[in-house]
């Protein structure tokens, strides 16, 4: 590709998490969340940025608070921090925990970029732009002995295509192994691909669709994610409503363990380097501690 990017081990491993649940725990709790995942042994932990806590700040917490494993932004939102902000941030954290820090960036969606006041237009251009500021940004303080691996929320080809070229890989959300493997040729071999997977720990099919609709709702009004999925071979038929027991079944894995091991395989084999797995519950407040200790036999066997 004519370029060096960083090795796949970077992100921990095969296997991490995926979750929004921080949010709703006090920071103590959290805490406690983050280390549990890394007693068990899960090798990276991803969280999004979206209207709870400011994604920086939060990250520290969780580098903070735990030793080994890789906390990852998944996404820190470009619009509502410059880039020599999201620059300096990402250097600082980086200095302070080496090869511990995921930078995942993306454009968000134009409500939540709108809610702030600010202008959402040309997202793929804004980015480009974006990642140039902070190639130029100026940081006068201790910098990191290695930078840490920058990878973009990408599901079109041009995105996927800009983060081949101006950072080191994809971090791909809502998406089937069929994506993973087209989102593997576009990116060739060398950019990483760490690809989200929604998973419903429930062998009743009745209750897991209706956790898995519930989990899926709050995104089935978002263009980004409505022009992804017709990308991916649903139709707006399968996108009315709820969403059809088809697309439903295609985004969120459901069952046993050995369910979700099975559909995380299929990214892997597909040409992902490393799939985030987030555990939907309609119990947020509660935490995922039975549900990520239940599934991390299965799951972090896949590093083996």
């Amino acid at each position: 590709m004519g370029r060096d990017y960083p090795d796949p081990s970077a992100l921990g491993g095969r296997v991490g998490l995926w979750t929004s649940i921080l949010n709703y725990l006090p920071a103590a709790r959290m805490r406690e969340a983050a280390v549990l995942a890394e007693e068990l042994g899960y090798g990276a932990l991803w969280f999004g940025e979206a209207t709870g806590r400011e994604v920086f700040t939060g990250a520290a917490i969780l580098l903070s608070a735990t030793g080994r494993m890789k906390i990852a932004t998944g996404i820190a939102n470009i619009f509502v921090r410059d880039a020599w902000a999201t620059n300096a941030a990402a250097r600082t954290l980086a200095e302070a925990y080496p090869g511990r820090f995921v930078l995942g960036l993306g454009v968000s969606h134009r409500p939540l970029v709108e809610m702030r006041g600010h202008d959402y237009r040309s997202p793929l251009s804004t980015m480009r732009s974006y990642l140039e500021d902070m190639r130029r940004a100026r940081f006068d303080a201790v910098g990191p002995e290695r930078e840490a691996p920058l990878l973009l929320a990408a599901l079109g080809p041009r995105m996927l295509e800009l983060s081949r070229e101006l950072a080191d890989g994809a971090h791909p959300y809502l998406v089937t192994p069929e994506h993973t493997g087209w989102a593997r040729e576009i990116l060739g071999r060398g950019p990483l691909l760490a690809v989200e997977q929604g998973v419903v720990l429930c062998r009743d099919r009745a209750e897991a669709l209706r956790l898995a609709r519930s989990h899926l709702s709050r995104y089935l009004g978002l263009p980004n994610y409505r022009n992804s999925w017709l990308r991916q071979g649903f139709t707006e038929g399968d996108l009315a409503g709820e969403g059809s027991d088809r697309f439903v079944e295609a985004l969120v894995a459901w069952g046993s363990e050995e369910d979700v091991r099975e559909r995380v395989r299929e990214h892997l084999e597909a040409g992902a380097d490393h799939v985030c797995v987030q555990v939907i519950t309609d119990r947020p407040e509660r935490g995922l501690d039975r549900e990520w200790e239940v599934l991390a036999p299965a799951l972090l066997d896949l590093d083996g």
